[in-house]
């Protein structure tokens, strides 16, 4: 049997532009709660420029407030950053931080402090299409410092042992 290539790249680039068309119809789930009842700054200070970079360079993907594009109206990219909140979320949620028990709060800081000094965070792929999101040194360095500055207030709220991770039972 003989293999027609224009006939494969035919079927191919159809089979495509029917998925690309189909795909249209499947629409992204808002992630726009707009409640801020357990958000971080209810807890811990947060200076008005500490909340201009959370709101500019985490909350699109850290928070229960998504600020959307205009191409996440178009698929693949809609699901795409649909997928990229959820799984933000999933590592820090600022709107949900004062559920977690203190040891994950503390911990959440941490890390934050350590994304931003290898600047993991923001994203690239997010800074591109979010220039105001792109952190100048001394962005970087006030964020460090207020995350720094909750860790400091924590000690001072909790028991010291609540602040370290139990360790799982075998």
């Amino acid at each position: 049997m003989v293999i027609n290539k224009k006939k494969i790249t035919w079927i191919s680039a159809t089979v495509i532009a029917i998925t690309l068309v189909g795909i249209q119809w499947i629409k992204v789930t808002p992630n726009n709660s707009g409640i801020k009842k357990h958000h971080i700054s209810t807890a811990f200070p947060t200076s008005y420029r500490v909340g201009q970079l959370l709101d500019h360079a985490c909350n699109d993907c850290h928070s229960n407030n998504t600020t959307y594009p205009w191409y996440t109206n178009y698929q693949p990219f809609g699901m795409w950053i649909e997928n990229h909140v959820e799984e933000g979320k999933e590592h820090l949620n600022f709107d949900e931080f004062t559920q977690y028990r203190p040891w994950k709060q503390y911990h959440k800081m941490e890390e934050l402090v350590e994304v931003i000094e290898e600047d993991e965070m923001p994203m690239f792929s997010y800074t591109i299409m979010h220039g105001d999101a792109k952190l100048a040194p001394e962005d970087k360095q006030s964020l460090i410092l207020w995350a720094k500055g909750v860790m400091d207030s924590m000690t001072h709220l909790y028991p010291k042992d609540s602040l370290i991770r139990p360790k799982k039972k075998d």
